[in-house]
């Protein structure tokens, strides 16, 4: 039995240190505390490329030195967009009392006793090696521009989540073997599954998602630690079990859930996994369709502990309207928050192109007005404002049909009827 500390989506960065680095240095305290046996990043240490001055760098290189200085320490490749390739390099260089192994390729990795990670030298391993403790199936994040390239950007889509597919049911004869030979497999990758669930409560329902957990299963893998989404969730078959941890801290506002990591025990046949809460930000958030309500932020203020909490108020609201909403009076009533962010949507009042328009409410007024302004007859207007005020749909056809047929008879008798014209070709000529 393995104990494995499993972080994902730490997203630091200068913007995001104040809140990830306190979360990251608890877990990485919690982990120690229960002496993992190793310790998993599965994507997206950072938020984006960062400075080798930057604070974030540091702070995150510190945490991932005392993890090493504790056990092994395997990171994924996460989004390009967050870790550009060749970024998590550098932290393999931080020493410690044992290896850090970056995994930015599809490859299998071995924990070895002697505390160090072999690397395959292809995708997979023909054999399970000598003396391991516990083999890694690695699928980061894939340069979907490489297979756009050969299969074409109309089947990029389905081809990406094909081709994971076929490799992942390529893996399950050596996860097998290693099994045998009791010993715990586990696979690593940085995706979304279809059917996952977003921090916000959105369904991941679309085709174009790489994953799938029949996918995922068919790798055969005592389990499956994810990386990407924000929110902890799990699925199982029978001992074996796939999860996402979440990510470490609270990014945004109205995310749903615990934030924090996973603690796994696995062994050759299935895993179990704890999640482990952080002291992520608490976040509120109000909505009012209007300016804001004095009365109702007083009340949520009354009923809720806002020491430490940051709360967003959103409001939408008519352009002559706007100056009703007191920006003032509102961080009043939060004043006890930890952070307020104030978000007012003004629609603008649709103006008319004709002067006098909206100043009556008459319609024949506001057509007469109009039809001046553009210099437009409104005899003809007025008469079909008058039909559709006085007669139904059915009969106003009626008129229009009849109107028709008197003016096909006049062009009939006057032999501009459509016989009397030349005859033209509608298709190709065959013989």
């Amino acid at each position: 039995m393995l104990t494995i500390a499993h972080f994902s989506d730490l997203h630091y960065s200068d913007e995001t240190l104040s809140e990830v680095d306190p979360c990251f240095r608890f877990a990485v305290d919690e982990a120690i505390r229960r002496s993992v046996d190793v310790a998993i990043v599965t994507g997206d240490s950072t938020d984006h490329a960062l400075p080798a001055h930057s604070p974030a760098f540091a702070a995150l290189a510190r945490n991932l030195r005392r993890l090493a200085d504790h056990c092994p320490v395997l990171l994924l490749q996460g989004t390009f967009s967050h870790e550009p390739p060749g970024l998590l390099r550098l932290f393999a260089l931080l020493g410690g009392r044992h290896p850090i192994h970056v995994s930015d390729r599809i490859e299998q990795v071995a924990l070895l006793d002697r505390g160090g990670w072999e690397p395959s030298a292809t995708w997979r391993f023909t054999a399970v090696p000598d003396n391991a403790r516990l083999l890694c199936s690695c699928i980061p994040t894939l340069n979907k521009a490489t297979l756009t390239a050969t299969v074409g950007a109309g089947n990029a889509t389905n081809a990406m989540g094909e081709q994971l597919a076929t490799l992942l049911a390529g893996l399950a004869p050596v996860n097998a073997a290693a099994r045998a030979q009791g010993l715990p497999t586990i696979g690593l990758s940085h995706g979304t599954v279809r059917g996952c669930t977003t921090e916000h409560g959105v369904p991941m329902a679309g085709l174009d998602h790489e994953l799938t957990t029949g996918a995922l299963f068919a790798a055969g893998a005592s389990a499956f630690m994810l990386g990407h989404i924000h929110k902890h969730q799990a699925w199982r078959e029978g001992e074996r079990l796939i999860a996402y941890p979440g990510s470490i801290g609270r990014l945004h506002y109205s995310e749903q859930g615990d934030k924090g990591f996973l603690l796994w025990e696995i062994d050759a046949h299935g895993a179990r996994a704890t999640h482990i809460p952080t002291p992520a930000r608490r976040t509120h958030e109000l909505v009012f369709d209007g300016a804001p309500d004095l009365a109702t932020l007083s009340a949520f203020a009354a009923e809720h502990d806002l020491k430490g909490a940051w709360v967003r108020v959103r409001w939408s609201i008519a352009e002559e309207a706007a100056h009703a909403v007191d920006r003032d009076a509102i961080a009043a009533t939060l004043v006890s928050a930890a952070g307020i962010k104030l978000e007012g949507r003004v629609l603008p009042v649709g103006r008319s192109r004709a002067a006098g328009m909206a100043r009556t409410h008459d319609l024949r007024a506001q057509l007469a007005t109009w039809a001046k302004a553009t210099a437009t007859d409104a005899a003809p207007l007025l008469a079909c404002l008058h039909a559709l005020e006085q007669q139904g749909p059915e009969a106003i056809a009626q008129q229009l049909l009849a109107a028709q047929v008197e003016e096909a008879d006049l062009h009939a008798e006057n032999g501009e009827g459509l016989w009397n014209r030349p005859w033209e070709p509608q298709g190709p000529l065959t013989a």
